[in-house]
């Protein structure tokens, strides 16, 4: 009996999946290709599969089969575990009503857009009032959700599971400290000499670069294909069409190459599921942080390595033999790993990057304790970047409104692109020990046994394990910061000569 209600489940299961992976192509049509006069209509298509997918999961006869279940003897040690963490959900689930879903649904897309035309117009006052409203939503969210110290945990734990404001607090305290004293390393050194600074790259000319580095990476194209945004974003319809973007600056052929490289790394997160687990936990990542090691990892600890400019250089120098006749495989990495503190998020370099996701972080808990008013927050941004960066914000574009988190609704996202870098440092510094010879099969251009290494022992489990479990299972200890200051350390030593 409980094999038959067990393949009760996982249809029901398949059957959410299969509407919220279809309001996710709605989703990446929005942003990748929808016409402009779409938008009203786009929001309400999506409110309504949110509503439908949500009104799924809270049914009473899926939440009676989870109850059978979850005290079931005759279920596997995986089917078990897909059990428990979808009963967790549920229960979660059932604190939303069908009118709270559609109503933050609608104003996810009301702000997506207010966002766009803000940050065409450098116009933060465009977006102040959707962004208001939204924020509003996010704390009643935090209220349905439960908290016991701080609303931001409440939205934090979908993202991160289990991370809280005390836990993170003393973490980026301790993290700022090291950063602020190997910055200051830097500054002491002379800047490395970047000629090809300041030329033109054309941008027909980067995009089939991307294509190649992709390739490199083992990037499935028969499961998945690369697009232009204006931000760079991965999104997955099961394991086998996960998509990629990327954006081109001519001034920079870097950001697309970094760009491509990140996404990359996400992608083979949701390639590297296994696709029979469709719809369940065991087929969902682990959290944003360990996702975002992925793409940190194969961004830095790879595409930031002197080994990976020792073999793409050639690539590159094939395509701009102009612009690039005076430069070289280790001037490609020293540009890789340039420290300058700057305006940009995403173009920031490996350093300095923290400090953009400690304003973020800082920012997003003082609104969702109402310490500062959405009205404020330009000011406040700009006071931040001066503070922490040393850099003056000449505009809204460039400032608050260059990234497109909060648009979705996606407070408590931030802080996981830092426990990705940290993650990932542990991660690839295990890889190393594991895999002989890894930097010079890097430097050849063999990126298999890393992608085979990260399926099997990252990829695959799901959501068996927590982000501690399997940092544990991976490295044989929990999250330690030093491996990614040591990492830093001996890279930043190798550009800058100390």
């Amino acid at each position: 009996m409980s094999k038959e209600k067990y393949n009760e489940y996982v249809d029901k299961m398949q059957r959410i999946a299969d509407v919220n992976y279809s309001a996710a192509v709605l989703n990446w049509d929005q942003e990748v290709c929808m016409p402009e006069n779409g938008a009203a209509v786009r929001g309400r298509q999506l409110a309504t599969l949110s509503g439908i997918a949500h009104n799924m999961f809270v049914d009473k006869q899926l939440g009676s089969l989870l109850n059978d279940l979850k005290d079931s003897n005759s279920l596997s040690e995986k089917e078990a575990k897909n059990v428990a963490e979808t009963f967790k959900s549920y229960s979660k689930q059932q604190k939303y009503s069908q009118a709270f879903v559609e109503k933050q649904s609608m104003a996810i897309s009301k702000a997506f857009h207010a966002w766009n035309k803000a940050k065409k117009a450098s116009d933060f006052s465009l977006f102040e009032q959707e962004l208001s409203a939204l924020v509003d939503i996010k704390l009643e969210e935090a209220d349905l959700v439960g908290y016991e110290d701080h609303p931001y945990d409440a939205l934090m734990d979908t993202y991160e599971p289990g991370a809280t404001v005390a836990f993170l607090d003393p973490l980026f305290e301790g993290v700022k400290n090291d950063l602020i004293k190997l910055l200051d390393k830097v500054k002491s050194r002379p800047q490395p000499n970047i000629t090809f600074k300041g030329r033109k790259f054309d941008k027909d000319a980067q995009y089939p670069i991307g294509l190649k580095l992709l390739e490199q990476m083992q990037y499935d194209f028969t499961s998945g294909r690369q697009d232009l945004s204006s931000h760079p974003f991965t999104t997955n319809f099961g394991a086998t069409d996960v998509r990629v973007t990327t954006r081109i600056n001519e001034d920079d052929p870097l950001d697309m190459i970094t760009s491509c490289i990140h996404e990359g790394g996400h992608a083979l997160y949701e390639q590297g599921l296994l696709p029979e687990n469709y719809g369940l936990p065991m087929g969902e990542y682990v959290s944003l942080g360990v996702h975002e090691s992925q793409s940190r990892l194969w961004e830095n600890n790879v595409g930031r390595s002197l080994e990976y400019w020792q073999q793409n250089f050639p690539l590159l120098q094939s395509s701009f033999p102009e612009e690039l006749k005076d430069a070289s495989a280790e001037m490609l990495f020293h540009a890789a790993n340039y420290v300058e503190p700057s305006l940009i998020r995403v173009q920031a370099d490996e350093l300095t990057y923290h400090f953009h996701i400690l304003i973020r972080y800082e920012i997003e808990k003082a609104i969702l304790s109402k310490e500062v008013k959405v009205k404020d927050l330009p000011a406040l941004w700009n006071e931040k970047y001066k503070q922490y960066l040393g850099v003056d914000v000449p505009n809204d574009a460039n400032g608050i409104l260059q990234d497109i988190h909060w648009s979705h609704g996606s407070f408590g996202y931030f802080p996981t692109y830092s426990l990705g870098s940290f993650y990932a440092a542990q991660y690839f510094n295990q890889a190393e020990k594991e895999i002989t010879g890894l930097k010079a099969q890097i430097k050849d251009g063999n990126l298999l046994s890393l992608k085979l290494w990260l399926n099997e022992n990252i990829h695959q489990h799901g959501k068996f394990y927590s982000a501690d479990e399997l940092c544990k299972k991976v490295t044989g200890e929990s999250l330690n910061i030093s491996v990614f200051m040591k990492y830093m350390e001996d890279k930043l030593g190798s550009v800058y000569g100390f």
